[in-house]
């Protein structure tokens, strides 16, 4: 198990984004600093260390990898992406924790299996209009499988989902602000890089 943050850092720093980024699935990498600030907190707030965790849109398995590398005794990365899936698989081999690592080619909506821990950066829903509540169908999931849920979701979007969150019966707990790099990796991007205001919300089911 890794003892630093700037360790864990280092080493998700080495996993490659999406292959070939399909925009209509915004596959938009974590960026490593990021990734491991929210793994770090969720392994201080005990959501991590000896946890079955799941990964919900996984693309490279960078959050579900950052996991297991801070001891998760079972990781499931799950997305429909075979080709984002294959890196994932190989990078659980390079880390050494493909023995406590899965990756599933299914949709969000067909899994089925309980965890302890979701962690996801699920799509915005930025780019198509009927796209627009792609976050809350892996919200929905997160809190049907796992009493504990770290999910990414625009800023902008806090006050709606405060709301829906305890429509589900469910409160957060904390938040962690990030400001998201989109790089320019689609062809209707017009700037270089631009940053997104992105919050990730730490959500417990009510008993």
């Amino acid at each position: 198990m890794i003892s630093k943050k700037r360790h864990l850092e280092m080493a998700l720093q080495q996993i490659p984004s999406h292959p070939h980024p399909d925009p209509d699935l915004e596959q938009y990498h974590t960026p490593a600093g990021i990734a491991a600030d929210v793994i770090w907190n969720a392994s201080n707030y005990g959501d991590i260390d000896g946890m079955k965790v799941v990964d919900l849109g996984c693309g490279t398995g960078i959050l579900a990898l950052g996991a297991a590398l801070m001891g998760a005794v079972e990781v499931v990365g799950v997305d429909v992406d075979v080709d984002a899936l294959r890196v994932a698989e190989s990078e659980a081999e390079r880390l050494d924790v493909a023995h406590n690592s899965r990756f599933l080619q299914v949709d969000v909506d067909d899994f089925k299996e309980n965890a302890d821990t979701v962690i996801e950066n699920p799509p915005f829903g930025a780019q198509k209009a009927h796209r627009k509540d792609a976050d809350r169908r892996f919200l929905e999931k997160a809190l049907e499988v796992a009493p504990v849920v770290y999910s990414f979701h625009l800023a902008k979007t806090e006050e709606f989902l405060e709301k829906m969150v305890k429509a589900m019966g469910a409160v957060i707990t904390h938040r962690f602000y990030y400001a998201f790099p989109l790089p320019h990796i689609y062809h209707f991007h017009q700037d270089e890089k631009r940053e997104v205001e992105v919050v990730v919300l730490r959500i417990e089911k009510m008993d």
